[in-house]
């Protein structure tokens, strides 16, 4: 039998928080077999072509047993209150928890803002 190996990369950005890119449904198995609680979308819809749309994959999340939510934030422009969404959020969610967007670097950015 074929085993399908997949990895995430992910940067543990503070204790059972982590920053990734861009999920899609196919990682959100893996994701809850590592238990993961929360997941965290920073990134707006329609970026680029060929994104999944967070509303789709936080209805998928969901089968897993997995809380998401979509706080987009403008990678040009992190605010004050685009950190205290992410900080209030995070609090809500369980953890493990991740944080993703684009490649990660929006992640990481965020809640190096939230703290």
């Amino acid at each position: 039998m074929k085993q399908d190996y997949h990895q995430i990369r992910m940067l543990e950005v503070a204790p059972q928080v982590y920053a990734a890119g861009q999920l899609f449904e196919t990682d959100l198995k893996l994701l809850a077999a590592q238990g993961t609680r929360g997941i965290i979308n920073t990134r707006p819809d329609k970026e680029s072509e060929g994104q999944p749309l967070s509303a789709d994959l936080a209805k998928a999340a969901e089968e897993y047993g997995i809380t998401l939510v979509h706080i987009p934030v403008d990678p040009a422009a992190i605010t004050a209150e685009d950190a205290a969404a992410v900080t209030q959020a995070a609090e809500m969610l369980g953890r493990p928890l991740i944080v993703c967007s684009r490649s990660g670097a929006l992640s990481t950015k965020i809640w190096e803002t939230a703290e």
